[in-house]
């Protein structure tokens, strides 16, 4: 039976300075996501890369004093190398100066245009440098970008698509994919947006040079009102179309195309939804192709309550949180603070609180004192529980750590689609604070004094939730799992999702390395434990 396929997408980043915690952010929850994919038997393709044009990179490059093109190369280096030390899985990383994504986005501009739906014309009107986006009147605030961006007065020839002509198409759309756009407050927001009205919108500029030149522009004929200038995409136009140039776009009939198009998940900040839930959606529609089957905008971080900025020096780099804190505690934090969508802050106390709560003295604690026993208690071998009873005790707690067959696909894959990361989280804490309660319960140290037996049947259990909890925690630690499952003997073979039932359960008898500690406790510098 052939795999059903997934592809997720970060955003392209923009190359006009280094990742921060934000960057690192999405491209974690997607590779939870794709980490999650995979163990759950599907074929994955998840995609990352950089935004490399536009007039706010041809003018950090000249502040920088180099070429646009030496300018790219640098700062795409420092993306590449995030992905490294945040130990994202991606199966490809895209730069739009790319020849790949210059011919595919050349194509698109094309396969639209021969469809009717480009016309020249000239642009006037607010544009945004920093946002690279385009605003009417009515949407500046105080003078300004409604992200608090300057804006400045543009008059210039320019290619139009026809976006006007989308928007009862979009609304249709919006209504019968109700899912396409996450979470709900965000699909309110475009679906009133659209409803507002739309306006051609403007495709490429005249007045700069680092861009991917319009395919076929010719200079234009004497008295017809436009300038001669050679015209560069829209960087937008030029961005989003990433997404198909990965995959070998135009050629409909490459094996990557064929496998995952439509997209699964774009994964995108709130900042940037309206490109992809307005224009992507029509521009795909223009040039008659699937269109993806969700957007999710996730929210911003603060940073100990304020805005990050680098005049505040606030900035906060992974590099510096996986030096002093760990890497999968990072990641943990991340996805566990705050409801995927909204706003989060970041706060360094309450970083070492949960990495201390959720990890050291929860899902640590029960690791470390459950082979600690069994490595003393037991040979170092798992411990057979055949012929002890199981009181209501064990019942109930056996029940909390399995995950039935037929809850695998309903439950959880519902609960990783709707990007509700830190309920997932909560709900493993959850079963690691019940194996916690469930050794003071059972005192298998007096066990021992009483019936020998009982002292390993539990054991056994407590072993069984470590095994189910390692199992779940691979997509958000990757690495931590993987020292928790070696310390199980778990064959690689054996740690999908569909291993997290009894009847994949721990075989007695099984040979256990010496145990050793997974997550030690915070500790703030020249503090005692």
């Amino acid at each position: 039976m052939q795999p059903k396929s997934f592809y997720i997408t970060t955003p392209i980043y923009y190359v006009n300075d280094r990742p921060h915690i934000g960057h690192a952010y999405t491209s974690v929850a997607c590779d939870v996501l794709a980490r999650f994919k995979r163990l759950s038997g599907y074929k994955v393709r998840f995609l990352t890369g950089t935004d490399e044009h536009g007039q706010k990179v041809e003018k950090s490059a000249a502040t920088a004093g180099i070429e646009p093109k030496q300018f790219v190369d640098s700062v795409s280096q420092h993306f590449r190398d995030l992905t490294a030390l945040m130990n994202i899985s991606n199966d490809d990383f895209i730069r739009t100066t790319e020849g790949r994504h210059i011919a595919s986005a050349q194509a698109l501009w094309k396969k639209m245009q021969e469809n009717g739906h480009i016309y020249l014309g000239k642009y006037t009107g607010w544009y945004s440098v920093r946002d690279e986006a385009y605003f009417q009147e009515s949407e500046l605030v105080g003078g300004k970008a409604p992200t608090g961006a300057d804006v400045e007065w543009v008059e210039e020839p320019s290619y139009f698509f026809d976006l006007s002509k989308w928007q009862d198409k979009l609304l249709a759309f919006y209504e019968a994919n109700p899912d396409f756009i996450s979470p709900p407050t965000r699909r309110n927001e475009i679906v009133s947006f659209v409803k507002g009205g739309l306006r051609d919108l403007s495709i490429s500029r005249t007045t700069f040079r680092w861009g991917i030149p319009v395919p076929g522009d010719q200079p234009s004929p004497s008295g017809s009102g436009a300038a001669s200038e050679k015209h560069i995409m829209y960087v937008w136009l030029d961005a989003l179309a990433n997404y198909l140039s990965a995959l070998g776009y135009p050629d409909t009939q490459a094996q990557h195309y064929k496998d995952f198009w439509p997209a699964d998940i774009h994964m995108v900040g709130k900042d940037i939804i309206r490109f992809h839930a307005v224009y992507w959606p029509a521009f795909l529609m223009a040039a008659d192709l699937p269109l993806p089957r969700q957007v999710f905008a996730h929210g911003w971080w603060t940073i100990e309550g304020e805005k990050m900025s680098k005049s505040l020096g606030n900035v906060v780099a992974p590099a510096e949180l996986v030096a002093e804190f760990g890497l999968d505690q990072t990641r943990w934090f991340l996805l566990r603070e705050v409801p995927f969508g909204n706003d989060g802050n970041f706060s360094r106390e309450r970083m070492v609180g949960v990495i201390n709560s959720d990890l050291a003295n929860n899902i640590g604690n029960l690791v470390q004192r459950t082979l600690s026993m069994v490595a003393k208690n037991c040979e170092g071998k798992v411990p057979d529980a055949d012929g002890v009873a199981r009181d209501e005790l064990d019942m109930a707690f056996l029940n909390a750590i399995y995950v039935t067959e037929a809850d695998t696909p309903q439950k959880v894959d519902a609960m990783y689609q709707q990007c509700r990361f830190h309920e997932i989280l909560a709900d493993i804490v959850a079963i690691a604070s019940e194996a916690n309660n469930y050794i003071d319960s059972k005192a298998p140290w007096k066990q021992k004094k009483i019936d020998e037996r009982l002292m390993r049947a539990t054991l056994y259990h407590l072993l069984e939730s470590i095994r189910c909890i390692a199992i779940m925690i691979q997509p958000f630690m990757p690495d931590s799992s993987s020292k928790i499952l070696n310390q199980l003997s778990i064959p690689m073979d054996k740690r999908n999702f569909d291993h997290l039932s009894e009847k994949h359960a721990l075989v007695a008898g099984t040979e256990l390395p010496p145990p050793e500690p997974v997550f030690p406790r915070f500790l703030e510098k020249g503090k005692a434990e």
